[in-house]
């Protein structure tokens, strides 16, 4: 997709051509057209690189910056940043779409020793049909606004016997589900009926589009975090015909992320909130450099590609570089620890803060990476 090897033989070489893109020397996929016009806002780092070679190890690397380990759950970057920003306000600052399960539903995307008061919203499987946000049938606002008043009357009385950790967690959960069932603003922001169908048709019908769309909508609603999964990825046999399906022109997973990650740096820039908002394209690993014999790529972290864009990053230029083959990088290796420490500290967020575990032990948010400088 983003690092060709068109001079490399025949088992390596992809069957998809290079294009040239807005920035004079970067060549993307054929397939990419969308993306290549607006790489002028994009820093496309080649030389992504660690060792975890499967789903959910590899999920959990990437998505929280910390190579996992059974003595303690790390909290995912979104949570945080959901940390730093603190209760308060309708839009919940972190919002998974659709939900945190990345990576073979591990809890790469969830709040690791961090509250769960600090977890995902999860929007459920349709962006255009949020779950959670209608009050039960048979209950209308004045009815709940008298539960929401005995609760709180209650919950007064139960902290002064009993301030466990347990209660302040449900009443961080409670108090953010009702700011959302009782705010038009913030119910109208999950609403994808509100855009037009011109700019519905410019992000595409399909999940990523939508996706993308409804994190543009969040974000300028006010939310801090917004994660967009696009699963289906794992193309182990014939990848030349799944990716573009040639069974059907226009259709397929590249056409798809093309027009949703083209339609969401656009937009942005139009509203003018790219240079405010970090947009980062990602998977947990890149792909073998080889060929299988069915005709696919198998799982190799080694090397791989990401983007971002916005948020203050220097766009139009490439960092770091693999050889020949796109084995392994030759310039400028980038770790998830870093780009996890990048992304925080883009985000507003000091990576070398210490936050406290549910065991009384104080852990630095990122223990180990360092800023990468070219992004800005």
């Amino acid at each position: 997709m983003f690092d060709l090897k068109p001079e490399a033989p025949s088992e390596v070489r992809s069957q998809f051509k290079p294009i040239g893109t807005a920035v004079s020397g970067v060549q993307i996929c054929e397939h990419l057209p969308r993306t290549a016009a607006v790489m002028k806002d994009v820093a496309l780092i080649r030389s992504l690189t660690h060792e975890l070679g499967n789903h959910d190890t590899g999920s959990r690397f990437l998505l929280t910056g910390h190579r996992p380990t059974p003595a303690l759950e790390y909290p995912s970057l979104g949570s945080l940043v959901s940390h730093a920003a603190g209760q308060g306000g309708t839009m919940p600052p972190y919002v998974a779409i659709p939900h945190d399960g990345v990576g073979g539903d591990s809890s790469a995307a969830r709040s690791g020793y961090l509250p769960g008061a600090f977890a995902a919203f999860n929007t459920g499987r349709d962006p255009s049909r949020v779950d959670g946000l209608q009050l039960p049938e048979g209950v209308g606002f004045e009815r709940s606004a008298k539960r929401q008043a005995m609760l709180e009357k209650m919950d007064a009385l139960s902290r002064q016997v009993d301030q466990d950790a347990g209660t302040a967690n449900r009443d961080a959960f409670y108090e953010q589900a009702w700011r959302l069932l009782s705010s038009p603003e913030a119910k109208a922001a999950f609403d994808l009926s509100r855009e037009s169908a011109q700019t519905r048709e410019r992000y595409g019908s399909g999940n990523i589009g939508g996706g993308c769309l409804l994190a543009r909508r969040l974000v300028e609603a006010g939310s801090r975090f917004v994660t967009v999964v696009d699963p289906g990825w794992d193309m182990h046999s014939q990848i030349f015909r799944e990716l573009p399906d040639s069974r059907f022109p226009g259709s397929g997973k590249l056409p798809a992320l093309d027009r949703a990650y083209a339609a969401l740096l656009t937009d942005l820039r139009e509203r003018g909130l790219l240079e405010s908002t970090l947009v980062v394209l990602m998977g947990e690993f890149g792909r073998t450099p080889k060929l299988n014999a069915i005709g696919g790529r198998d799982h190799w972290p080694r090397a791989g590609s990401v983007l971002l864009a916005g948020g203050g990053v220097r766009g139009g230029q490439i960092i770091g570089a693999t050889n020949g083959f796109g084995e392994f990088p030759v310039d400028r290796p980038v770790g998830p620890p870093d780009l996890g420490f990048s992304i925080l500290k883009l985000l507003g967020v000091d990576p070398s803060a210490e936050l406290m575990t549910p065991s009384g032990r104080p852990m630095k948010i990122m223990g180990e990476g360092s800023f990468i400088q070219e992004l800005v």
